[in-house]
């Protein structure tokens, strides 16, 4: 994990509420939620970006944790996102996955 890393900061309990943790990921509610359910799932070990990462099954367990918190909220449909570098969106540099609920989403979206 890094230091100075905010998202890193919360996976950690220095700061935050977390929804959901186990050894790989901890999810949490986004601060500025575009849904009315918006919960970032990150891993705890810091990664830039989508684009750092290959390991398969720690982006296989941020999805599953996504779709078991939502299962959980009983959300009748959901969208998840994975916005990756400055011209995909992304504004905090750790990969986080966005599970937003709770509204009915156009398309297409942004």
């Amino acid at each position: 994990m890094s230091a100075e890393c905010v998202f890193c900061k919360i996976a950690r309990g220095e700061m935050g509420e977390l929804l959901y943790e186990d050894d790989l990921s901890a999810a949490f509610a986004d601060l500025n939620p575009q849904a009315p359910v918006h919960i970032l799932v990150i891993p705890k070990v810091h990664a830039e970006s989508l684009a750092h990462v290959e390991d398969e099954k720690l982006l296989g367990r941020l999805l599953a944790v996504a779709n078991k918190l939502a299962r959980e909220r009983d959300l009748n449909g959901y969208r998840v996102v994975i916005n990756t570098g400055k011209d995909g969106g992304q504004t905090v540099p750790h990969l986080h996955v966005h599970l937003l609920g709770g509204r009915t989403f156009g398309w297409p979206p942004g």
